[in-house]
């Protein structure tokens, strides 16, 4: 409802809208998981209430109901000491995921090069410069080779934006910062007052990438050169299964880059993946993209579970998804947060690739 008010009025208070979606979500959910032993008491008491109408037997155990009814609010505990969390500390508890990969034709010039990604930085989801700041250091500290940003800049307007361009203007890389848009940077959910302004307002986000130092990849590629040797990076618009917009053209991207030559794609949503990119005749090496946030919830161990509610919309939804062929889809957690105001147990993530040639 705040959303279609605000949308009418062409104006969104972001932080006013993650409060409300905050809030319900801390008293909706730990409600719900009470709920669950008390309902399974109720059915067992209701076969009491049978089980006496059929005999004389007394079938009356308050210490059970007392024991279920101080196990829902324990359980109950649980999430919401969890939210509490996200809100407060998990949505800027910024972590550095580093994975090595190794390919039979990488170019010897580039053996252990570099790669930092982040994606779904959502800007306008942001209240805390410091912290958002700390994050982009993280990242600038690596100290890699390239820096790659794979999509959602906004959740839905350039002016979002606006006040982060110093912030992260501080993204670096030896080779460049590269960047492509998600499905929130076209203003597709919002109400625009002509179709006019939303043409700008795309422009004018597009502006805001280069005056961040990004090299925004629209359908094109790119290339890197050591020693006489080549590596090329490719970007696509955004492209995901429907409802999800289909602006990418792969072949557009992929039209400049020799056939044997070692391909890096970036594609906001991993359904791309899938869908084109592994059966293309074009083999495409490394798949970067995001778009999941793994739902900014999940159970991760290293080593032991990686599980998220999102896995059931998107089966590639964060991490390595090595191909047969040696293609390789990684989907990164995203940087930034939307709606929920939360990241609880899929903390924010930038990812540190090192690209090796693989030996014998």
């Amino acid at each position: 409802i705040y959303m279609s008010m605000m949308m009418t009025s062409g104006k969104v208070d972001y932080k006013y809208l993650s409060l409300l979606v905050g809030t319900t979500i801390l008293i909706a959910v730990p409600k719900l998981v009470i709920m669950a032993p008390l309902i399974i008491e109720d059915i067992i008491r209701l076969g009491q209430f049978t089980f006496r109408a059929l005999t004389t037997q007394p079938t009356i155990m308050p210490e059970r109901r007392t024991f279920i009814s101080q196990l829902a609010l324990g359980i109950a505990a649980i999430p919401l000491i969890g939210i509490i969390d996200g809100i407060w500390k998990g949505r800027y508890r910024y972590r550095v995921i580093s994975h090595t990969l190794e390919f039979d034709d990488l170019p010897d010039a580039f053996d252990g090069f570099t790669i930092a990604q982040i994606s779904d930085i959502h800007s306008g989801s942001f209240d805390n410069v410091e912290k958002v700041s700390y994050g982009v250091d993280m990242v600038t500290q690596l100290g890699a080779d390239v820096v790659m940003f794979t999509g959602d800049l906004v959740n839905n307007t350039a002016s979002e934006a606006e006040e982060w361009i110093s912030t992260f203007q501080k993204l670096s890389g030896k080779n460049g910062v590269f960047s492509i848009l998600g499905n929130h940077d076209y203003g597709d959910y919002w109400k625009f007052p002509s179709a006019k302004d939303k043409v700008d307002n795309l422009n004018r986000l597009k502006e805001i990438h280069k005056e961040m130092g990004m090299d925004l990849l629209l359908n094109d590629s790119r290339y890197f050169e050591r020693e006489g040797q080549r590596i090329y990076l490719a970007g696509v618009e955004n492209w995901g299964l429907p409802p999800f917009p289909q602006y990418g053209d792969l072949n557009q991207a992929l039209s400049g880059i020799p056939e044997d030559a070692f391909t890096v794609l970036l594609s906001h949503d991993p359904s791309h993946f899938d869908a084109q990119v592994k059966q293309h005749n074009k083999k495409v090496h490394l798949t970067l993209s995001g778009h999941t946030h793994g739902m900014q919830f999940g159970i991760e161990i290293p080593g032991w579970i990686k599980w998220s509610p999102v896995k059931f919309k998107y089966p590639k939804w964060a991490g390595l998804y090595p191909e047969p062929d040696g293609q390789v889809l990684h989907v990164n957690r995203g940087f930034g947060f939307l709606a929920f105001p939360g990241r609880v147990g899929m903390w924010p993530e930038i990812t540190q690739i090192t690209l090796k040639k693989k030996l014998g």
